[in-house]
């Protein structure tokens, strides 16, 4: 039987808590299957670094290789009000981190491309709380935001760092160039 030890989950107290009881109410339900258990994959995505949990690494490839087979995003019944994950797939500029989209500018029209292919998004409590990208490949990175920050403590800052790193190679804008409304 596969529980979500909260330990590597490196989490508060409370967050810590909400998994467990989670991962405990889905361990007495749990019956080998052969799709992706969507309250696992919920709660796995709910982890600062899902990397870092062995139970998880499986459940989500899984979904990854599910997702970019066209099969719809697992649905977890224990979720509980507000607490949702969705599946999107990726498109520029509309649904793809700046750091991450791409232009073409030397085709006509222009081609727009996404280094992800899709983003499944967390909700717990009614608020945004992961957002993760994902390639056919099986790359991840997450996005976390301020509820999911604030509960964690700690997080993969893979994503922050990498809109940092890109955002210093935008080009200054002289704010006197800017022509007045």
């Amino acid at each position: 039987m596969n529980v979500i030890d909260t330990r590597y989950l490196g989490c508060s107290r409370r967050a810590a808590a909400l998994v467990a009881t989670a991962a405990t109410t889905l361990s007495l339900y749990m019956s080998p299957a052969m799709a992706v258990d969507g309250c696992q994959v919920l709660l796995c995505l709910a982890a600062p670094k899902w990397q870092d949990v062995p139970v998880c690494v499986p459940t989500i490839n899984a979904l990854m290789r599910d997702l970019s087979r066209g099969k719809p995003f697992p649905v977890c019944g224990m979720s509980g009000n507000g607490n949702t994950a969705r599946h999107d797939w990726s498109s520029v500029p509309d649904l793809c981190p700046p750091q991450y989209a791409h232009v073409n500018l030397e085709v006509t029209p222009p081609i727009y491309s996404c280094d992800y292919a899709g983003a499944v998004s967390v909700t717990i409590d009614q608020q945004p709380f992961t957002r993760t990208w994902w390639t056919t490949g099986g790359n991840t990175v997450t996005e976390y935001f301020p509820a999911a920050k604030t509960q964690l403590g700690n997080w993969d800052t893979r994503f922050d760092d990498d809109y940092t790193a890109w955002l210093a190679l935008q080009p200054v804008v002289d704010p006197s160039s800017v022509p007045a409304n």
